[in-house]
């Protein structure tokens, strides 16, 4: 009788609501585990260091953003000043302002 049950319990597909139940639970964390927040506010070592690296991380992204920046802006002057300069020689050369 046992085996019987057994075998017809085995036999049956699982139906898609307990498939998903089972694969949707949540992992219960207690405090003082490592990736569970701290009643108080402060976080683990681990937690502290993951922090620290993906900020050190987001401020190299931004230093290089900000100095290829600065690197366009220079360019842009140096060509504003060329245009100027240009500017200048044809205006002379034309009889414009005498400096």
């Amino acid at each position: 009788m046992m085996r019987i049950a057994a075998t017809k319990a085995a036999a049956r597909p699982l139906s898609l609501a307990s498939r998903a139940a089972f694969s949707t639970t949540t992992r219960a964390m207690a405090e003082g585990d490592t990736g569970a927040p701290s009643k108080y506010g402060g976080g683990d070592a681990f937690q502290k260091r993951e922090k620290a690296n993906e900020d050190y991380a987001i401020r190299q992204r931004e230093k290089e953003k900000l100095l290829e920046l600065k690197k366009q802006l220079a360019e842009q002057q140096a060509h504003l000043k060329q245009l100027s300069d240009h500017i200048d020689e044809i205006t002379k050369n034309q009889g414009g302002e005498h400096n």
